[in-house]
Parts: C-alpha cells; sequence; structure tokens
C-alpha cells in the first residue's frame, strides 16, 4: 500500500501527471487530513491541481481514509517539525503496513526512527521508467515540469536523478 503525503500529490498533480499512480502496484491511500489539506482547501483556493486529485479520488485512483489515533500518533505529535497531514501519513503507513510516500525530510527523518518505509516522488517516477510503465523520457520530463512548477530537489538529487534515468 502506497500512503501520500501531500507534497508529491500536489507536484504530480500540478504537471498533470497523477494518472501515474494507477501503474503502481497495491492499494494508494490519502489520509483524509492530506486530502483535506490538498483538495478541499485547494479547491477553495482554486488550485487546478486540486481538482485533478479530487476526479482521481472520484475515478478510484486513490483511496481517502479517515486514521485512527494509535500510540505512534501520540509520538509524532512531540515532533514540532511534523504537521498533522505528516503524522497521518506515517501512522497510516505504520498501521497498515504501506510505505509512507513524502519528501520532506522532517516525514522522512522520523519515519526512519520509527522503522516506516518511505519512498519520494522521484522514486516512483524512476521506479516506473525501470519498469517500462513510462518512457524514460516521459520521466525526465516529469521531473524538470516539477523542478520548473516550484518542487525542490536538491542540485545533487537532481544530478542523480538524471543519471538514474539516463541509465535506463
Amino acid at each position: 500500500m502506497w500512503v501520500f503525503d501531500a507534497t508529491p500529490l500536489i507536484y504530480l498533480a500540478t504537471v498533470d501527471r497523477v494518472g501515474y499512480v494507477r501503474q503502481l502496484r497495491g492499494r494508494r491511500v490519502i489520509p483524509a487530513r492530506v486530502y483535506d489539506e490538498v483538495v478541499t482547501r485547494g479547491l477553495e483556493e482554486g488550485y487546478p491541481d486540486a481538482r485533478r486529485l479530487e476526479r482521481a479520488v472520484e475515478n478510484s485512483e486513490f483511496e481517502v481514509q479517515t486514521v485512527e489515533e494509535t500510540a505512534l500518533t501520540d509520538r509524532l505529535q512531540q515532533n514540532p517539525t511534523l504537521s498533522d497531514a505528516d503524522i497521518a501519513v506515517l501512522t497510516c503507513a505504520a498501521t497498515k503496513d504501506g510505505t509512507a510516500v513524502m519528501d520532506e525530510a522532517a516525514g522522512r527523518s522520523a519515519a526512519a526512527v520509527e522503522g516506516i518505509e518511505t519512498r519520494a516522488t522521484a522514486y516512483l517516477v524512476c521506479s516506473l521508467a525501470k519498469q517500462g510503465k513510462i518512457e524514460t523520457a516521459a520521466a525526465r520530463e516529469t521531473v524538470d515540469a516539477m523542478v520548473d512548477a516550484g518542487w525542490y530537489c536538491a542540485p545533487d538529487l537532481y544530478a542523480k536523478i538524471v543519471r538514474t534515468l539516463e541509465s535506463l
């Protein structure tokens, strides 16, 4: 199961590539707190990516789930660098034996401490290209478009992503 945080959803939708998630094996979950942040508030503020995500949920590309609080939730709430949405993603991934899809360092660091598997947006795009589910050129265009749209990617990570895609 893949449990999505806000940033991967926002940038895949912004560059109109949210459909890539259909290629992932397993369930694709958006915690209700993330949905509220990205779709509900996004629609209120007029973001086109929010409508794309709303349609993806309507088309059963994602399931929206309410996440029950656990002892892990209580521990994570003590971390001031995590948002409520981050906590919901990590709690859901931990309790459902899923993989948290998140890009922010604070969430990935907390996940590592708690033994929760994470993957980043770039991993998903590169993995789909490696599996032949999307063309390598399309994967590179996606990464470049996300960067152009404001997705933060450190220069050394960007170089690594490009090398990975060029080696496929």
